[in-house]
């Protein structure tokens, strides 16, 4: 027997026990992670992200900057700018008119944390959050800032957070995906794509499973009218058949992708619909995510499904909320798109803490970037309508659960917001520590490809520990 072939036929055995644990016969459970993961021990278990997609404003959220207030309608001083050229479209401007925020701010609760008035229910979870003030990113433009927020790379093609904790850490669940995306059904410019949950250079498994709004949240998951449960598991036995004497003879990565992912399907078929119904929910669960809930696809229905497949185990769960990219019409689009991210959101912290769940689940509410403390154009007085620009040096995300300090604000910005004075944290810096509270040595998490080990965090990376509970 040669090299190859033995190999092969391991792989065929792999395959065969594989498919003995999909049928009921016992056998491995699958998506059990790499050897020797997690390093340490791990503060959280998994993760949900609420992604504000189109880069939500510090200023009108959780960045009180009183002195754009006194100083509105003046030009930000050119010492703000520190010899540098303004980014993005804002480099065409001739003025630079500091513009206040028309939503008031107030402290809350015993941390005493500013919240502007358009995150009410938020403002009463503020013991529970950590808020970063110091934010920095790479990149000042959507489509770079977006992936290189969710993979640690400004260009497409790199393995996102979840695909990387899928593949490290497995599947609690053997019967659903390890990694699940939902996207808020509700109009935007700005367009959300599969690169932005894709597994990159690690196997095709691990990349996100997307969960849709209506009857069938996963395409082409359900039987086809007229055919039977028996022919069904027929069917599924002998296409994984014909693929194990594929691995057998070729013994390919891809095809034992490819195995897993149809048994994985043939699971989800029970699972799923039970994790996506939310008829059994009690009335007041319901009403505490706000009317928005029973509407499929909102961003408070999400909500309520993520926090169901929290408590399933599910490794790493990403909501995309668009809407945030406020050229313009801050005034009237920023209450819109915050009322349908406040109370969901909060409903989510308190739910995952009555739960017992908030303890070991890590929740990260960010953007790809924040805005400028200057209007894009000109600035407008109160009651009328502004635009911000696009700002990468400072902006604000808040962290929750899992192993962080809870009822902080970590980072300041100068007095104009325009830059990180104190407390700064790159998006590397932010991997690193989500890995770390994940019980992962980022610098030891690897993956070789083309003859190069890859991280999330690419060649940086700090932990900041000043966070960790």
């Amino acid at each position: 027997m040669t090299r190859r072939e033995w190999i092969s036929r391991m792989g065929y055995g792999v395959g065969g026990a594989a498919l003995a644990a999909l049928m009921g016969e016992g056998g491995a459970a699958m998506g059990s992670g790499i050897q020797g993961l997690p390093h340490f021990a791990p503060k959280a278990k998994r993760v949900i992200c609420l992604f504000m997609s189109g880069g939500m404003s510090q200023f009108e959220s959780f960045d009180h900057k009183p002195l754009l207030t006194e100083r509105h309608g003046q030009p930000l001083p050119d010492s703000v700018f520190r010899g540098r050229m303004p980014l993005g479209m804002s480099q065409y401007q001739e003025r630079f008119q500091i513009q206040s925020s028309q939503f008031p701010f107030q402290q809350h609760g015993q941390s005493g944390a500013w919240v502007s008035d358009r995150f009410p229910y938020l403002a009463k979870q503020a013991d529970k959050i950590c808020f970063l003030k110091g934010m920095v990113s790479d990149a000042v433009n959507h489509d770079p800032a977006i992936v290189f927020m969710n993979s640690g790379h400004q260009l497409p093609g790199r393995p996102t957070m979840g695909a990387w904790l899928s593949y490290g850490l497995g599947a609690e669940n053997d019967n659903l995906p390890a990694y699940i995306v939902m996207v808020s059904k509700r109009n935007a410019d700005q367009p959300l794509s599969s690169r932005l949950w894709d597994s990159g250079f690690l196997p095709s498994q691990h990349q996100a499973v997307q969960f849709l709004p209506g009857k069938d949240p996963v395409l082409f998951l359900n039987n086809p009218e007229g055919l039977s449960d028996a022919l069904h598991r027929k069917m599924v036995e002998q296409m994984i058949e014909v693929q194990q004497e594929e691995l057998r003879v070729r013994g390919e990565q891809a095809i034992q992708a490819r195995i897993k992912q149809m048994e994985m399907a043939f699971r989800m078929q029970t699972a799923v619909p039970e994790v996506t119904d939310i008829s059994s929910e009690s009335k007041q669960t319901l009403e505490r995510y706000g009317k928005m809930v029973k509407r499929p696809g909102s961003f408070a229905r999400n909500c309520l499904i993520a926090r169901k497949l929290c408590a399933q185990g599910v490794r790493f769960i990403q909501l995309f909320h668009p809407g945030w990219d406020h050229h313009s019409g801050i005034s009237s689009r920023f209450p819109k798109v915050s009322s349908d991210v406040d109370q969901p959101a909060a409903a989510l912290l308190q739910d995952l803490e009555e739960s017992g769940l908030l303890e070991e689940t890590l929740v990260m509410f960010v953007s790809e970037f924040g805005r400028t403390s200057y209007a894009q154009g000109g600035a407008s007085g109160k009651g009328g309508d502004y635009g911000r620009e696009h700002h990468r040096d400072a902006f604000s995300f808040w962290v929750a659960g899992g192993g962080v300090k809870p009822g902080i604000s970590y980072g300041e910005t100068d007095e104009f917001g325009f830059d990180v004075v104190d407390g700064k944290v790159t998006v590397n810096d932010f991997h690193a520590t989500m890995l770390h509270l994940l019980g992962i040595d980022h610098e030891r998490f690897t993956y070789r490809f083309q003859g190069r080990d890859y991280r999330l965090t690419n060649v940086g990376g700090t932990v900041v520990k000043s966070i960790l509970a």
